[in-house]
C-alpha cells in the first residue's frame, strides 16, 4: 500500500477538524470533504459575514463551521491540521495532544505522503525567486513539475496525480517547517537573518525551524548552503548529506568569478545576461544553480536567465508617468529585503515604507535609507521604527540629514505625496520593510492595492 493509499484508509470514519480556512486550508477542506472521513468541522477567526460565500460553499459538502474570536474552543475529533501562522504549541493544540488528537499540517503530510522528487527552498529572502527559479530550469529541462508551499497552490490534492519522475518544488517558511518531521531529496537555505520574532520565542528557534527542511534527511541528501551568511556556516556541520556551498565573494562549489558564475570551473552564466537587476538576484540564480546540478543543462539556465523578468511583488515596474518610474517591491518584508532592493537603483529613491512590527531590530535600515533615499514616506505601525533608525545614523555619521521624511495615514495618501514630490527621472519605490497585517491580510493584497492607487493616477496636465 503506498503512503497515499495508507493516509486515506486512516481518514475512513474520522473526525477531522481543519484551523484556518485560507489559501493553503481551503483546498485541503474541499479534498478530504471528497474521502470517506467521519465528519469535517472547519474553524477560522473570521465571522460568517467576512468569509461571505466560502461559507455556504463549504457547509454545502456537509463542512460544520466554528467562527469568530472564539474558534479554538471548538478543537475536536482525531486528526487537527493545523494553520501555518498558528504556534504548535498553543494551550488549544497542547490539550488535544494531550487526549490523544494527531496535530499535523496539510504541508507536513503532503511530504510525507508525495511520491514524486522533492526540492524544498527556505531562508529570509530570496525564497520565493529562488524557488520560481529552480522551477523554470526544471520545467524547461523537460520533467513534469509541480510548484507548491508558499507559492503556487496546496499540493496535498494532487497527490494522486503525481508519479515518482515527478519533481515537486516547494517554498517553505519558518512556520510550515516549525515540526516538520520529513525532509527534502534537496534543501536550499538562501540565507538566515532575524526574522517573525513576533512569531517565534528568539532567533534561534527560528533557526530551529528553519533546519528541519533538511535534519531529517539521509546521506543521500542534498542541502544548498550560503557561504557568505555567517548564520548559515554552522548548518554545514549538522548535514547528514552532500553540502553545495555559493559564494559571490569566494571559491565554493558555486561561486562568482568576476561577473561569471561558475561551477568549480566551469563558467555556467555570465550575470550581465540576468534580466533580472541587483546583486541580490545574482545570489539567487547561484543558489539556484546549485540546487539543479545534475538536473538541468547550462544552456537552459542561460536561457531562463535572459528570458525570466521576476516574480510579482518584487521590484516590479508598474508604470511610467511623466517620467516617474513607479516600482512595487510589495514583498520586502523585512529591513534586509529592503536594503537589497535599495542596492538595485543607482539614484536617491522616494520610498514608501512601514507595516506590522514583526519584533526585529531596524538599526541596518537606517545607513540604507540615508545612502539610497531622498524622500521617506512611513505609513504604518513601524513609522516610529524607521524614523528612528535613520535618525540614529543622521546623529551617529550626519550621513541622511537631507532625507526628507512624510507620515501617511493610508496608503492612497501615501501614492498621492510621492506623486507630488517627483519630478521625471524619479523613482518611487513601495518597499515596507514590515509585514502588511497592520492593514492588510498579505503582501499580495498591499502590492495590488499599491498597483491600483499608482495605475489610477492621471497623466498631468502640460
Amino acid at each position: 500500500m503506498s503512503k497515499l493509499e495508507e493516509f486515506k484508509q486512516n481518514i475512513k470514519g474520522r473526525i477531522i477538524t481543519v484551523i484556518g480556512i485560507g489559501i493553503s486550508n481551503l483546498p485541503l477542506i474541499k479534498y478530504l470533504a471528497g474521502l470517506e472521513a467521519g465528519e469535517i468541522h472547519a474553524c477560522d477567526r473570521r465571522t460568517r459575514e467576512k468569509l461571505g460565500d466560502i461559507a455556504a460553499e463549504l457547509e454545502a459538502l456537509g463542512v460544520t463551521l466554528h467562527l469568530g474570536e472564539d474558534y479554538l474552543s471548538f478543537l475536536t475529533g482525531d486528526i487537527i491540521f493545523r494553520t501555518p501562522g498558528l504556534r504548535y504549541d498553543v494551550p488549544e493544540l497542547n490539550a488535544a495532544r494531550e487526549r490523544g488528537a494527531w496535530v499535523t499540517s496539510e504541508m507536513e503530510v503532503f511530504c510525507d505522503i508525495c511520491p514524486a522528487h522533492k526540492i524544498a527552498v527556505t531562508g529570509s529572502d530570496g525564497k520565493t525567486t529562488t524557488t520560481t527559479l529552480i522551477y523554470k530550469m526544471l520545467t524547461e529541462a523537460g520533467y513534469k513539475t509541480w510548484l507548491g508551499g508558499n507559492i503556487g497552490n496546496p499540493l496535498l490534492a494532487d497527490t494522486e496525480k503525481m508519479s515518482a519522475d515527478d519533481m515537486v518544488i516547494l517554498e517553505l517558511s519558518s512556520f510550515q517547517l516549525h515540526t516538520m518531521q520529513t525532509s527534502p531529496e534537496i534543501a536550499v537555505v538562501t540565507n538566515l537573518s532575524p526574522n517573525h520574532l513576533d512569531y517565534h520565542k528568539d532567533y534561534q528557534e527560528y533557526i530551529d525551524a528553519k533546519k528541519n527542511i533538511f535534519l531529517h534527511q539521509g546521506t543521500d541528501g542534498v542541502v544548498v548552503l550560503n557561504k557568505d551568511n555567517a548564520d548559515s556556516v554552522p548548518l554545514i556541520d549538522e548535514a547528514k548529506g552532500k553540502v553545495r556551498l555559493f559564494s559571490r565573494k569566494s571559491k565554493a562549489d558555486v561561486y562568482l568569478d568576476g561577473d561569471v558564475i561558475k561551477r568549480g570551473d566551469t563558467e555556467v552564466l555570465n550575470i550581465n545576461d540576468i534580466k533580472i537587476p541587483g546583486m541580490h538576484n545574482v545570489e539567487n540564480y547561484m543558489t539556484a544553480i546549485a540546487a539543479v546540478e545534475g538536473l538541468v543543462p547550462d544552456d537552459i539556465i542561460v536561457k531562463i536567465a535572459k528570458e525570466f523578468g521576476g516574480v510579482e511583488h518584487r521590484i516590479e515596474l508598474v508604470r511610467t508617468l511623466d517620467g516617474v518610474r513607479y516600482y512595487n517591491s510589495s514583498i520586502d518584508s523585512s529591513p534586509n529585503r529592503t536594503i537589497n532592493t535599495l542596492r538595485v537603483f543607482p539614484e536617491k529613491v522616494i520610498m514608501i515604507s512601514g507595516g506590522k512590527d514583526k519584533g526585529i531590530p531596524y538599526d541596518e535600515v537606517g545607513p540604507a535609507i540615508a545612502e539610497y533615499v531622498k524622500t521617506l514616506i512611513l505609513i504604518g505601525a513601524t513609522s516610529d521604527k524607521i524614523q528612528e533608525a535613520l535618525d540614529k545614523e543622521v546623529k551617529k555619521t550626519g550621513k541622511g540629514k537631507d532625507v526628507e521624511v512624510i507620515r501617511a495615514l493610508t496608503y492612497e495618501d501615501a501614492v498621492n505625496t510621492a506623486r507630488a514630490k517627483a519630478s521625471s527621472g524619479d523613482v518611487v519605490l513601495l518597499s515596507p520593510a514590515s509585514t502588511s497585517f497592520d492593514m492588510l491580510n498579505n503582501f499580495m493584497e498591499r502590492g495590488n492595492l499599491f498597483k491600483e492607487l499608482v495605475n489610477n493616477l492621471q497623466e498631468k496636465q502640460q
